[in-house]
């Protein structure tokens, strides 16, 4: 903007065409040393000028926020100056008079306040958690520590989030140092874990970890305290710039493209009185906040505490931390009984049910400890089994199961037929008395499809699966002129995945249940794509949900759009099948699993202690079985049969679902001429400083 020229050019549709899957910056980045001066924002204000530029939508962190308010705060004044030396008329000042600014947060760190996610560092996660898998196979071989270095000069986060992820046995991070005597403590518990049989040690170290005299922790520090106290082999993998580059994730992808429409519409709805604004993500919503104050929160945080950082920062943060507490500081085996990790602090013995309620029926219960669950975040599936069998026909025996194994209390995880289990335990409290017990549901599925939550554990990890395969496919016809293909998804009746998979990939269309297409809509498509491929992209994909429709399947479709595109393109279609429920977890459901998963044993734990009476549990109330859920910015606990209302059990998928109203934003992104529900923008808001106690009461 400084050196304006070729510098600053005007963009068309093709220009931006195929980058969603590119990382990095298209249009490159730059710390200027000239914009920080009055001289340099002089030349900027000179060539937006000379161009009619007087809306900038500004992605960086905090710094390229920060001048980008001071410039516009200076922009009447700039303007006058250039036409005080002649270099624009004054027409020309009273013509562009005001410059409008929105901000988009794109930094891998996650530092910046008042958003829960920053553009990037879902990606950074990504590879740093696929460093770490690999480490850890190598690691386990050869009965090795190692210290992981990650980057977070200021913001623990990628190192937190990464600890909670795979399980580490320790973590620092710059806001949280550590207390007197630290280096004796990680020792013991590295080994303790020894001793156990574990046959590896994971220690990340943000790069601006300190101690509490604000002295560096440095990888190499901490490899050598474990070589001289313990004589572990141990070995230091500084992951550096691999962090910020690679494929973008399918959050990643999403994230950006809603925040860039709402960065639109925020400067055509921008006045001269409209404050600089940034555009946020808080919990599922997009939310506009004020520039400058969210500027002011990340500064004086950092100069005033690191504490203080947590705090304005995000909720999310200190929720992070406390799992990562819960989870990581495990108490003498002399002061509880042997229980699982969040369950242990709590004191409860804990129990596994194998292959469902049909298991349970059959009494394939057993007692697990804190040991036997270690490694689990990092697989995928579920190692307990599951099936869909429904409790309803093994009432009696799951009771007297209950009375044998003397259980207080339940967590369900699962789809929508772990919501529907959970609604005839509930219905069955009547006939008997032992279900009279809090019972919570966890929603586990990559069908994205259980009614009273947003997402659910398992859905990210099928969406980068899809996005990943259709990436794949897309560069599989790099060297071949016009070619379309058609992908079908699983989902069941929900269409979260076609239609979230087609936006993260760049589909032209997404064919779901819920949007009812006919064969005139079919026609118009394959039309409206054959345009395309005339003029300017060279390859088109069309997502289809497996139940979309009974009779317009996907072998239709791929038939249809072979006829009608003859001569234009060539046709190929792919059933991408099982392979959606498989691979490691991502990390964004290992650290959503892991959070969701402590609070329901929190909430289970209170509901026990609140309705403990004459030496036992009796709970009938309608709020003791519920789910937990995300709904828009926080997670919830919703009574399971509140929930009836809200769900369509023929087709086993909620009767709202949030999703829906992005969908003419990938019809815009197709190119088709559309409106967007804008009923959720607009509003300015303001940053919440938040209290330690804001941290328990649900926000993500």
């Amino acid at each position: 903007m400084v050196d304006g020229g070729d510098n600053i050019v005007e963009v068309s549709w093709e220009s931006v065409s195929s980058i969603l899957q590119v990382g990095g910056t298209v249009i490159g980045s730059a710390r200027c040393k000239e914009f920080r001066t009055r001289e340099g924002r002089l030349k900027a204000a000179f060539n937006l000028i000379q161009r009619g530029i007087t809306n900038l939508c500004v992605i960086g962190g905090d710094g390229s926020l920060t001048g980008a308010n001071l410039f516009r705060e200076e922009w009447s004044g700039l303007l006058e100056e250039l036409a005080q030396s002649g270099k624009i008329e004054e027409e020309a000042v009273k013509k562009y008079v005001y410059l409008n600014i929105v901000g988009m947060v794109g930094s891998i760190d996650n530092d910046f306040c008042g958003t829960d996610m920053t553009i990037g560092t879902d990606s950074a996660l990504h590879r740093i958690i696929e460093v770490v898998d690999a480490i850890m196979t190598t690691a386990q071989s050869h009965q090795r520590t190692f210290v992981l270095e990650v980057m977070g000069r200021h913001c623990g986060y990628l190192a937190l989030v990464s600890a909670l992820a795979c399980g580490a046995d320790w973590v620092f991070i710059p806001e949280y140092p550590p207390e007197e005597g630290w280096e004796d403590q990680m020792c013991v518990k590295l080994s303790e874990n020894r001793a156990r049989k574990k046959r590896l040690n994971i220690i990340i170290v943000a790069e601006g970890a300190i101690d509490s005299h604000n002295k560096p922790i440095t990888s190499e520090k901490v490899k050598d305290l474990v070589v001289q106290q313990l004589g572990f082999d141990t070995r230091v993998t500084i992951l550096g710039h691999v962090q910020r580059g690679g494929t973008p994730s399918a959050f990643d992808r999403i994230l950006a493209s809603r925040m860039g429409v709402e960065a639109v519409l925020a400067l055509l709805e921008a006045t001269p009185d409209t404050p600089a604004c940034v555009v946020s993500l808080s919990g599922n919503q997009a939310v506009r906040l004020p520039l400058m104050e969210c500027v002011q929160m990340v500064s004086s945080g950092r100069r005033a505490s690191l504490h203080l950082f947590i705090n304005y920062n995000k909720v999310s943060f200190e929720n992070n931390l406390n799992t990562y507490k819960l989870l990581s500081h495990r108490k003498p085996d002399t002061e509880l009984p042997k229980v699982i990790r969040v369950g242990i602090t709590e004191g409860h013995n804990m129990f596994a049910v194998i292959d469902g309620f049909e298991g349970f029926a059959n009494g394939q219960i057993k007692e697990i400890s804190w040991r036997d669950v270690g490694g689990w975040t990092g697989q995928g599936g579920s190692l307990l089994g599951t099936k869909r069998t429904l409790p309803a026909k093994y009432l009696e025996k799951i009771a007297d199961q209950m009375r044998t194994n003397n259980i207080n209390a339940l967590m369900v995880i699962g789809g929508f037929e772990a919501y529907e289990s959970c609604l005839q335990l509930a219905e069955a409290r009547a006939r008997f008395e032992e279900f009279c017990i809090p019972i919570c549901v966890l929603p586990a599925t990559i069908s994205n499809n259980v009614p009273g939550t947003d997402l659910s554990i398992g859905a990210d990890t099928a969406l980068n699966a899809i996005v990943e395969t259709c990436d794949r496919i897309k560069q599989s016809a790099s060297g071949t002129k016009r070619r379309v293909f058609i992908i079908e998804t699983m989902g069941g009746y929900c269409g979260y995945l076609a239609n979230m998979g087609g936006l993260a990939a760049g589909a032209d269309a997404a064919y779901i249940f819920e949007e009812k297409f006919d064969i005139r809509e079919l026609q118009a498509n394959v039309e409206h794509l054959t345009e395309k491929m005339k003029t300017s992209i060279q390859r088109g994909l069309v997502l289809r949900n497996e139940n979309s429709n009974e009779n317009y399947t996907t072998d239709f479709i791929y038939q249809l759009y072979s006829e009608e595109g003859k001569g234009v393109f060539d046709c190929r279609k792919n059933v991408l099948g099982h392979m959606q429920q498989g691979g490691a977890p991502s990390p964004f459901d290992r650290n959503f699993g892991t959070k969701v998963s402590a609070k329901a044993v929190q909430w289970i734990s209170k509901k026990l202690r609140e309705t403990y009476r004459r030496g036992k549990v009796f709970a009938n109330t309608e709020d003791s079985v519920c789910l937990l859920g995300m709904r828009r910015r926080n997670l919830i606990f919703q009574p399971v049969v509140e929930l009836k209302d809200q769900a369509d059990f023929v087709h086993r998928i909620p009767k709202e679902q949030w999703w829906l109203k992005l969908r003419p934003l990938m019809k815009i992104l197709a190119k088709y001429k559309t409106s967007y529900d804008v009923s959720d923008s607009g509003q300015l808001e303001h940053v919440a400083r938040h209290s330690p106690k804001e941290a328990e009461t649900g926000a993500i």
